[in-house]
């Protein structure tokens, strides 16, 4: 499946729950996102695996790659198309002997010295940041800015997608750090119109 990095969703199950999971996706997907990733940090592999399954069918014949958060056994079970992992939710070369050569894998960076260590030869593209604080992630690395994103960007051997408090007003400085597109939460899932949100900033200079 092509990868587009342009405009990463990322799913939040509270955010989400007004207008609900699949019916958010949906219509982002109709605005103009590239990549859907489902990140529910609480709910059991079970749920996950369910909420996979239906996205995976509502996705179906749109071009557009699932990509499950972390949760290794829910990528594999679902049947996604892909994972992305942090620096502490194990190694990328296991993730790669279960998923198999086709899945996506992706993984976050937020330092030099991670971007370093990346194992070019599994991972298809990079997470970096986060470029501000966000209130999504308690526990994130220091806030990149543009600068600093910028900086991994030049550096890094893989596709780059920006992650960390991002909205569609940083969309113009995301292009000019060199990054293949930005990472979204609230910005299109806590938006009483989704689909307008993604448009918005697909549509932004």
């Amino acid at each position: 499946m092509r990868l587009d990095l342009s405009l990463y969703l990322v799913t939040d199950p509270d955010l989400c729950a007004g207008y609900g999971l699949v019916e958010t996706v949906v219509a982002a997907v109709r605005g103009g996102v590239t990549v859907v990733q489902l990140r529910d940090k609480h709910a059991a592999d079970g749920e996950m695996i369910d909420q996979a399954r239906r996205l995976k069918a509502a996705l179906a014949g749109s071009g557009v790659p699932l990509i499950i958060n972390d949760r290794l056994a829910v990528a594999v079970e679902s049947g996604a198309d892909g994972l992305h992992i942090g620096q502490d939710d194990g190694e990328v070369a296991a993730a790669r002997m279960a998923l198999g050569e086709r899945a996506l894998l992706g993984l976050s960076v937020q330092t030099p010295a991670q971007l370093a260590r990346v194992d070019i030869e599994r991972l298809d593209y990079l997470g970096l940041g986060p470029v501000f604080a966000t209130p999504s992630k308690h526990d994130h690395a220091e806030p990149l800015g543009f600068e600093g994103l910028a900086a991994l960007v030049a550096a890094s051997p893989l596709p780059a997608v920006a992650i960390g408090g991002l909205k569609v007003e940083h969309v113009a400085a995301i292009r000019q750090s060199g990054a293949g597109g930005l990472a979204l939460i609230s910005a299109i899932c806590g938006h009483p119109d989704p689909e307008a949100a993604a448009r918005a900033i697909r549509e932004s200079r």
